[in-house]
């Protein structure tokens, strides 16, 4: 419940810090000040709630409780550890960086701003956010919540995104800092932003800065921070398949997706986008022949999978497919492994595949109807759609 009690004519810092001190969230990053679970969590909260990423926080510490244990470890047990937080590149950034930590900073989370921004996946914020709640630092932390209490505490009209933009809100950010509590400031922005300053209707009539706010005074609170014209989210078909060894079905065929790009790392059921033209099962023969030099006969559709990225979306189909001939290649892909069923958690996938994966175990279940799996193993590869 919200105090008050406030002088409200006293500096917005002196404000925002006592309403801070009687209703801050009790966050289990913000029982410690060691740098490395702070930088841990920093990295899980980007784009993530607070909500989602609190469990993988607890369970990432308990199985890498310490920044050279996060460094020993091998990627595949980072990913893993990571599995179902999305935005994988966070998980590979953040080994990448424990791994310099340990060879270059002697082990320890470096507490000079320099430093810290030349590692992978640590940007402005986050070196801002490590250096001013771990270390004491005088710096601001400006994050997607600070930008919006910041832009309405200041009617700032001019498009969020815009470099301009952010460059004032990064100015008023550190003018707006109270020396020696600076990190108890971005973490009350922060909150601020999550609970009471929120992206629509704003509960302006709780706000301990509500007095001081210029946007809420001018009655545009709900029109700030002005956004870019949304653009349309493309959207792709994709073919995916569940290619079988053998018409035994027994194990089926993963292949790891190279560690740049999007889902770096993670294991997956092969496939891609469907070209101009082509079939989906004419789609999921080339891709598979690109990226594993395997020809495979297409079967069954197993599953339709919906899934939203960040930026698009996909219809994902997926085939049970027998793989016909050699063994397959690593051309495109990081590696492969023949797998069953009961293997699967050993390996990191995405939330798209592993909505595969429950389609596989609900067909497995004892009593399940899988007529089209008995005419799969039944058929000649020949007769397979081609």
């Amino acid at each position: 419940m919200i105090e008050w009690g406030m002088d409200m004519n006293a500096p917005i810092a002196e404000q925002l810090l006592a309403w801070y001190d009687r209703n801050g969230r009790e966050l289990p990053w913000r029982q410690t000040r060691d740098p490395y679970a702070i930088w841990v969590s920093e990295i899980m909260l980007h784009q993530t709630q607070v909500t989602t990423a609190r469990p993988y926080y607890e369970r990432f510490l308990r199985r890498f409780p310490t920044l050279p244990a996060l460094a020993q470890a091998p990627l595949d047990d980072v990913l893993k550890a990571w599995e179902g937080l999305g935005y994988y590149g966070r998980a590979r950034n953040l080994h990448a960086a424990a791994r310099r930590m340990a060879a270059e900073h002697g082990g320890r989370v470096p507490d000079d701003l320099a430093a810290l921004r030349a590692l992978p996946g640590i940007g402005e914020y986050t070196a801002g956010a490590i250096l001013s709640i771990a270390y004491g630092q005088d710096l601001p932390a400006v994050d997607g919540n600070a930008r919006r209490v910041l832009s309405r505490l200041f009617a700032i009209t001019a498009e969020i995104g815009a470099a301009d933009t952010q460059r004032t809100l990064a100015r008023l950010a550190a003018e707006s800092l109270p020396r020696g509590r600076a990190g108890d400031w971005n973490q009350a922005v922060m909150d601020l932003g999550a609970t009471i300053c929120v992206p629509k209707r704003p509960r302006c009539l709780a706000c301990p800065l509500a007095s001081a706010c210029a946007a809420y005074r001018l009655g545009i609170q709900e029109t700030l921070p002005a956004a870019a014209p949304r653009r349309a989210t493309p959207h792709y078909q994709v073919a995916a398949g569940v290619i079988w060894q053998s018409p035994a079905r027994e194990r089926f065929l993963v292949a790891q997706r190279r560690p740049q790009g999007l889902l770096g790392g993670l294991w997956e059921f092969p496939g891609g986008k469907q070209e101009d033209g082509e079939t989906l099962p004419e789609c999921l023969r080339r891709e598979i022949a690109e990226e594993l030099a395997l020809e495979i006969a297409v079967g069954a559709l197993l599953t339709v999978v919906q899934h939203a990225y960040t930026h698009f979306r996909i219809t994902m189909h997926t085939f049970d497919c027998l793989a016909v001939g050699a063994e397959p290649q690593s051309l495109q892909v990081a590696d492969w492994r023949w797998i069953t069923l009961s293997q699967v958690g050993e390996f990191a996938f995405s939330a798209a595949d592993h909505k595969i994966i429950a389609a596989l175990l609900e067909r497995a279940a004892p009593g399940a109807q899988d007529t089209r799996g008995k005419e799969f193993a039944q058929s000649r590869i020949g007769g397979i759609n081609g």
